[in-house]
């Protein structure tokens, strides 16, 4: 009988191997293991070391599987270019059954697949987005009245250290409420609160470990695991956004809409049942959606600028020298004085490249059957961009592993963005959030900037730049002293 039990275990275990071998002429990788794929040869708390270790044994495009699915990494500027703006449409799918699209339903604008649904939804988000002042003077104005806010919690904090992530966090959720649900709330308000801590918790678990064994292993989603945590906070973000949309539905006038909540209301009068993929349901996931893609990476890339500020002084020195100079007689900045500004927006670009923010993107999916630098893909083959590998490759910057604002200026000291300056993406599926996040990140430092000084804490010891990685890559918390500061004459 023993006997009998090892043969069946060996035939299963080579009907495995089998099953999950690489297609003819599929990018090459490390050998796949049963059930798991490549899953224990990565460091599940963080991969990205190991990706760039696979990278250098394997090429710029290679395979994992994750559990049974095979995926292809894709690095560097030139592969990423190919597959996202190149052959745009076949790599513009998003894999269906991963933790992240169970959390949300399939809702949402981000995770939906390529196809109708996700056209309407995107062209319904740009346009109203660009309604509601997405480069426009009335966008501005919303996120200088929130800077205000910030600039009283720093005046208070003036001669002593304080911890900027709530406050960054607070700040860039509220600038996309304002769009989203034509409201602010203040920082200690505890819906605000619950919002952030919900989705920061999220962004950690649906790209840690846990996710992985999820997306890896079927056969353990209905345990209690810890996972489940993800889902029960998803639970509880749709009843806040459910809560939003019927209070707007007791007040809103038909034809004034005074948020997207209301433009999204609406278009469901307008559209009826006319078959479109527009729904209430769908709104619930939509809203989040924004919410989530306009505060958590815009509120990191702050955090990690103030850092690297802090401990790069003469940079500091020189931005509030070049602001003193642009805005003298100003009260306030403007999104336009940028074009003034060469130095500063290398600086910020370079936070941007730094950061990291979005290492891996969000997944990609092919959607027919491709070729990608003479490898074949099959339709349905879920695509990870490595950003990471873009925003440090050697041979696209000047200096690619340090922090260095001279990556984003020519000869003559003038501001110039590099091809492989792609933080948020590129392609079809590029950032929504793109134009507000850069006007956030402007008018926030060139403010903050010239009304303060902020700097490294004596007792801190050494600063370390190691972000915690997640859906997002977080800067570890740190504390900073601020100091008042006069704009030079």
């Amino acid at each position: 009988m023993l006997e009998w039990i090892l043969v069946l275990t060996c035939i299963f275990i080579l009907f495995l191997y089998i099953r999950i071998s690489r297609p003819k002429n599929f990018p090459p990788g490390p050998r796949p293991v049963p059930f798991f794929g490549n899953l224990l040869q990565l460091n599940m708390a963080n991969p990205l070391k190991d990706f760039k270790r696979l990278e250098n044994r394997y090429g710029k495009v290679y395979s994992l599987y994750i559990g049974s699915r095979p995926t292809v990494v894709l690095n560097g500027f030139e592969v990423i270019k190919e597959a996202l703006v190149t052959k745009a449409v076949e790599f513009a799918g998003r894999p269906q059954d991963l933790m992240v699209n169970h959390v949300m339903e399939g809702g949402g604008v981000i995770v939906v697949d390529y196809g109708p649904t996700w056209k309407e939804h995107r062209r319904f988000a740009l346009m109203t987005l660009r309604n509601f002042g997405l480069g426009k003077q009335t966008m501005e104005e919303r996120i200088l009245g929130e800077i205000s806010h910030i600039v009283d919690k720093l005046n208070k904090a003036v001669g002593s250290s304080i911890n900027p992530q709530t406050m960054f966090h607070n700040a860039a959720s509220n600038i996309i409420c304002l769009v989203l649900f034509g409201a602010r709330f203040d920082y200690d308000d505890e819906f605000l609160k619950r919002f952030i801590e919900i989705y920061t918790e999220n962004a950690k678990i649906t790209n840690g470990p846990w996710a992985m064994i999820y997306d890896a292993l079927p056969m353990v989603r209905s345990l209690p695991l810890p996972f489940k945590k993800a889902f029960t906070n998803g639970t509880k973000v749709k009843q806040m956004s459910s809560n939003l949309i019927n209070e707007h539905k007791k007040t809103r006038v038909l034809g004034e809409p005074r948020d997207i909540i209301d433009c999204y209301l609406d278009e469901l009068d307008k559209r009826g049942d006319d078959g479109s993929s527009f729904c209430e349901d769908r709104l619930k996931w939509f809203i989040l959606d924004l919410h989530f893609a306009g505060t958590d990476t815009t509120s990191n890339t702050l955090l990690t600028g103030f850092l690297y500020l802090m401990n790069h002084p003469e940079v500091q020195a020189r931005c509030q020298q070049e602001i003193d100079e642009v805005l003298e007689g100003k009260d306030q900045a403007s999104f336009e004085d940028r074009h003034n500004m060469p130095y500063t927006q290398a600086v910020i670009h370079e936070i941007q490249r730094v950061a990291n923010t979005v290492p891996l993107s969000v997944f990609h999916c092919t959607t027919k059957d491709t070729e990608l630098m003479g490898y074949n893909i099959p339709k349905g083959t879920i695509v990870i961009p490595n950003l990471s590998s873009v925003l440090n490759e050697e041979g696209q910057w000047k200096f690619p592993h340090e922090f260095n604002p001279a990556n984003f200026l020519n000869d003559e000291d003038q501001f110039v963005k590099p091809e492989a300056f792609m933080p948020f993406s590129t392609g079809s599926r590029v950032c929504l959030g793109e134009g507000l996040a850069r006007m956030e990140l402007f008018l926030v430092l060139v403010t903050l900037l010239r009304r303060f000084q902020f700097v490294w804490p004596e007792d801190a010891g050494e600063p370390d730049y190691t972000p915690v990685f997640g859906a997002t890559l977080t800067p570890r918390p740190y504390r900073m002293h601020i100091r008042h500061r006069e704009p030079a004459k």
